[in-house]
C-alpha cells in the first residue's frame, strides 16, 4: 500500500502500524492521513462546515460520491424548484445571498450561490469518491474512512481524528412499497427523476405525497396541461407562503420571540383560515397539533402554498385517498374502494438518510432512520470525534447552526493538541522527521 498525507507533513512510518494495515482483509490501494476532519458529503451542510473550519484555521477534506457539489440540487430536483423560505433564512455562514436575487431564489440561483461559496473559501471536494465504510479503530485512535472511486474503482482509506457526516436527511430517495407495482404497466418515478411536466402533457398523472414537493409537482403538471390527482394519505398543515406582506416563516420566528408556541400556532391557523379557507373541505385535513408544535415534535414540515390550493378548488387537481394497490392496465385501487386509471405515477414521497449503510457505529445514529438519536439541538456531536451536520430537520438554518458548533468544538481540540503535538502523535501514528 501507498501511504500519503494531505495538508500537512505527517506520515505513517510506524512499522507495527503499517503491518496492521497491511493485514487488513481487503486493504485499499492507498492510505491518506488527514490532519484535519474528513467531511462526508459536499452539499450545503458539508460546504458550510468546511467554511466554518477554514475560518478557524482548521483544514478539512470533503469526500463526495457525485461529480459535483450539491448533487441533490443539481441532479435530483425539478426545474421549477425555488427555496421555500426567504433567502435570509437560507444563507450559509459568512456569505449572504446577492442583493439582486429574489426573495425566493430559483434552483439555478441557489446552485450558483453554492458554487460561489465554495470558490470563496477555496473548498475543493474530492469528487467521485463513494464512502463504503467509516469505522473508528481503537487500536490507533482514529477513524478509518474507506472509499471507492466511482470512475476507476480505486480504493482509498482516509485516516482522520475527526469524522463529520454531512450526507444529510435527503441522501436517498424514499420509495414506498406499493402492492401490484409490477402490474401497473405505466411509468412510475420518484420526484428525484422528475424535471418538468412537459413530458406528461395531456396525461392523467397520480402524484403520491402531499408535502411541498407533491404540491409543487401537481401545480407544475397543471401548468403543462397534464391532469394531476394528489394522493393525501395523512393529515397535513397547509399555510400561505406569506401573511401580512411578510413570509409566514419569518413572521412565525418573530412571534416566537414573544409568545408561546401554542399561541403562535393558533394565530397562524386563524390567519390561514382567513386566507385559504377551510382546507378540510378540499380533502386536506389538518393535524390536531399546530404546525410549529408538530414540526418540533416530529420534524414534519407544513406545506407553504404557492398556488396549488387554487387549482384544487377549480378541480384542475383532484384529491384522492391512500392507495390500496396497483392493478393491470394502469389501474389504481384506492382505500375507499374506488378504482381509476392513470397514465403515470409520480412518487413525491421524500428522502431518507443513508448513514447506516456506511457508518459502522451504533451510538450516535439510529439504524432505523439514519438520524442522530439525540434531538435538536443536541444531535450534532457524538463520541470519539464523530459529528453530524444537516440532520436537524430544520433546513439550511439548522445546518448552519450545527456547522458553527462543530467548527468551534474541533478548533478547541485543534489548538489544544497543537500546543503539544499534531493530531497524529496523540495516538499510535508517530510523525516522521521533518525535512
Amino acid at each position: 500500500m501507498d501511504y500519503t498525507t494531505i495538508q500537512g507533513k505527517q506520515s505513517l512510518d510506524d512499522p507495527s502500524l503499517i503491518h496492521k494495515m497491511n493485514n487488513l482483509s481487503s486493504p485499499p490501494r492507498g492510505v491518506v492521513c488527514v490532519p484535519g476532519p474528513v467531511i462526508v458529503g459536499a452539499g450545503p451542510s458539508g460546504l458550510a462546515t468546511a467554511a466554518c473550519l477554514k475560518n478557524k484555521g482548521v483544514p478539512s477534506v470533503i469526500l463526495e460520491r457525485s461529480n459535483c457539489l450539491a448533487s441533490l440540487w443539481q441532479l435530483k430536483t425539478y426545474d421549477r424548484l425555488r427555496l421555500h423560505l426567504p433567502k435570509q433564512f437560507c444563507e450559509l455562514p459568512f456569505v449572504p445571498f446577492p442583493s439582486d436575487f429574489p426573495t425566493y431564489p430559483t434552483k439555478q440561483q441557489f446552485i450558483r450561490y453554492l458554487e460561489d461559496y465554495a470558490t470563496k473559501f477555496d473548498i475543493q471536494p474530492r469528487f467521485n469518491e463513494t464512502v463504503s465504510t467509516a469505522q473508528y479503530d481503537p487500536a490507533v485512535g482514529f477513524w478509518r474512512v474507506r472509499t471507492a472511486g466511482s470512475e476507476n474503482g480505486v480504493e482509498t482509506e482516509y485516516v482522520t481524528r475527526w469524522l463529520i457526516a454531512a450526507t444529510g436527511e435527503n441522501a436517498e430517495a424514499l420509495v414506498p412499497k406499493l402492492e401490484g407495482i409490477m402490474e401497473f404497466g405505466g411509468p412510475i418515478r420518484h420526484t428525484s427523476l422528475y424535471k418538468t411536466g412537459e413530458e406528461f402533457k395531456g396525461n392523467k398523472v397520480l402524484v403520491v405525497g402531499c408535502g411541498n414537493s407533491g404540491m409543487e409537482v401537481c401545480l407544475d403538471l397543471c401548468n403543462h396541461n397534464a391532469r394531476p390527482s394528489l394522493v393525501v394519505r395523512d393529515t397535513v398543515h397547509v399555510l400561505p407562503r406569506e401573511m401580512l406582506g411578510k413570509s409566514t416563516f419569518g413572521l412565525s420566528m418573530l412571534l416566537l420571540k414573544w409568545l408561546p408556541i401554542r399561541l403562535v400556532d393558533r394565530l397562524l391557523l386563524v390567519a390561514s383560515r382567513l386566507l385559504l379557507g377551510n382546507t378540510s373541505r378540499l380533502g386536506l385535513i389538518r393535524p390536531k397539533l399546530g404546525p410549529l408544535e408538530l414540526k418540533n415534535l416530529s420534524g414534519k414540515t407544513p406545506v407553504l402554498d404557492v398556488g396549488t390550493l387554487a387549482k384544487i378548488r377549480t378541480g384542475d387537481i383532484q384529491v384522492r385517498p391512500a392507495i390500496k394497490r396497483l392493478k393491470r392496465h394502469h389501474a389504481v385501487e384506492f382505500a375507499d374502494g374506488r378504482t381509476e386509471n392513470f397514465d403515470a405515477i409520480v412518487l413525491a414521497t421524500g428522502y431518507k438518510s443513508n448513514v447506516p449503510s456506511w457508518l459502522k457505529e451504533g451510538e450516535m445514529f439510529s439504524k432505523e432512520d439514519g438520524l442522530p438519536k439525540l434531538p435538536f439541538p443536541n444531535g450534532w456531536k457524538g463520541e470519539r470525534g464523530l459529528y453530524a451536520v444537516g440532520f436537524t430537520k430544520r433546513g439550511l438554518l439548522g445546518a448552519s447552526m450545527d456547522a458553527k458548533r462543530i467548527a468551534e468544538d474541533i478548533e478547541r481540540c485543534w489548538k489544544a493538541e497543537a500546543k503539544h503535538s499534531t493530531p497524529f502523535t496523540r495516538s499510535h501514528l508517530p510523525l516522521s522527521s521533518s525535512p
